[in-house]
């Protein structure tokens, strides 16, 4: 590239070289508006200018990328990339940089020259690596005024559905067909996914116009409501009401749980709101195996009574000694 190629990116943009991601993007949203294609129809000055906006704004709106251009200015591509040809013949602003593989060993013989490396092709050479950044997307949506997207900041545009499953089929694991566009997959989601689970189908999400690469589609997991079990973290709960003789005296009750039912035992004196807990019952971890599931109990009294258990309750009240609000008495603001 010849020193007359260089493209000031920030001018470009209509910014600062200080400025700040925030005053990047709101320059780059006004002109991208703009210059856009759809709201320009075949004004081809009008095209490559939006063309132009969007290479300054791939390259600065990206910190890594921006940290090149800061400090390498017009060769801030060749940046951890081997130089075509070696760099014979080619025009670099007056530098010969055929001596080095790539532009790697530049910096890395650049940085010795000052105590920041071995000297080139020394035994204890140093290795310093300029990668190319990993793609990102923009980070704000599309513009709907005019109903087109953002061109890409990044290599890639990633998508995000929402895919909603039953108990069954988060506990069991199951495989899934997605229709995108004139396109079917089948995805299989593994056993244990919970609300909130993202899980990533690489090379299936949006497709950059400006790169053509394609990124990841996203599938948030949600939970159809279940009629007896919900989930509260790693672990499954539910809710099992009993009597109050039940919550007394004890007793031994049958809980269902994903593997089917199992017996309880209610310790005396259970109050109501109390989770008893059953190890090893509840969702499929990642890491293998299975979290625990709370059972939390809730006194019922009966609503229909016959005669005798009236009678019954009415002399268990006249002979109880228990008050469970004795307590209340010394209370005061």
């Amino acid at each position: 590239m010849a020193a007359t190629d260089f493209k000031d990116y920030y001018a470009i943009l209509g910014v600062s070289k200080t400025a700040t991601q925030d005053e990047i993007k709101q320059a780059f949203r006004k002109l991208a508006r703009k210059y856009h294609p759809d709201v320009n129809p075949n004004n081809k000055q009008a095209e490559a200018r939006f063309k132009e906006v969007s290479e300054a704004y791939e390259v600065v709106s990206d910190v890594d990328k921006r940290k090149k251009y800061d400090q390498f200015g017009q060769y801030w591509k060749q940046a951890g990339e081997g130089f075509p040809g070696g760099g014979v013949g080619a025009d670099m602003g007056g530098f010969d940089f055929s001596q080095y593989g790539n532009f790697d060993e530049f910096i890395n013989e650049l940085l010795g020259r000052f105590g920041g490396a071995a000297p080139r092709g020394g035994g204890g050479r140093q290795s310093y690596s300029y990668r190319p950044p990993t793609g990102a997307t923009s980070g704000f949506g599309g513009f709907n005024d005019y109903g087109f997207q953002d061109p890409g900041a990044g290599t890639s545009q990633d998508s995000e559905a929402i895919i909603t499953l039953t108990f069954a089929e988060a506990f069991n694991g199951v495989q899934k067909r997605f229709s995108l566009g004139n396109e079917t997959i089948d995805v299989r989601i593994p056993s244990g996914a919970k609300p909130g689970t993202r899980l990533r189908v690489r090379g299936k999400g949006q497709i950059n116009p400006m790169t053509q690469q394609r990124g990841d589609l996203y599938l948030k997991v949600e939970l159809q409501p279940h009629s007896f079990f919900q989930m509260e973290g790693d672990n499954l709960v539910c809710e099992v009401a009993i009597t109050p003789d039940e919550a007394t005296l004890g007793a031994s009750i049958d809980v269902p749980t994903p593997d089917g039912s199992v017996n309880v035992k209610l310790p005396a004196g259970v109050r109501s709101g109390q989770s008893l807990r059953l190890r090893g019952k509840g969702w499929p971890l990642a890491k293998g195996g299975r979290g625990d599931q709370l059972v939390k109990v809730a006194i019922a009294p009966p609503k229909d009574l016959s005669q005798q258990e009236r009678e019954y309750y009415e002399k268990i009240r006249a002979i109880r000694t228990y008050n469970p609000r004795s307590h209340l008495q010394q209370v005061k603001l």
